[in-house]
């Protein structure tokens, strides 16, 4: 099993260079594991790279998840109403954190 380190900022301008790395291991073969205990900061550009790589995989028959997620990732998971799609458990009481302070 291999394990990818996702980092601590995932915001809009690493979205790219996010897609870039996940790329090559679409078809990597055996389970791959997505460390996400640093991130720290992410939008939902990268969270929609994330779909499209688990979703990927997934077609290809292949498992994908996540380790370490912090809380913001996964709020930004729920927000977003992707917690499923990444396949993450999400606790009932992870419901304290601001839904759209604009």
């Amino acid at each position: 099993m291999s394990t990818v380190e996702l980092g601590d900022d995932l915001g809009i301008e690493n979205s790219t260079e996010l897609k870039n790395r996940l790329s090559p291991l679409v078809a990597e073969a055996g389970d791959l594991t997505l460390d996400a205990s640093q991130v720290g900061r992410i939008h939902t550009a990268s969270v929609q790279v994330l779909c499209a790589f688990v979703q990927a995989r997934r077609d290809a028959g292949l498992g994908t998840g996540f380790h370490g997620c912090t809380a913001t990732f996964r709020d930004a998971a729920r927000l977003l109403g992707v917690t499923q799609a990444l396949g993450l458990d999400v606790p009932h009481d992870n419901l304290k954190s601001v839904e759209n302070a604009a």
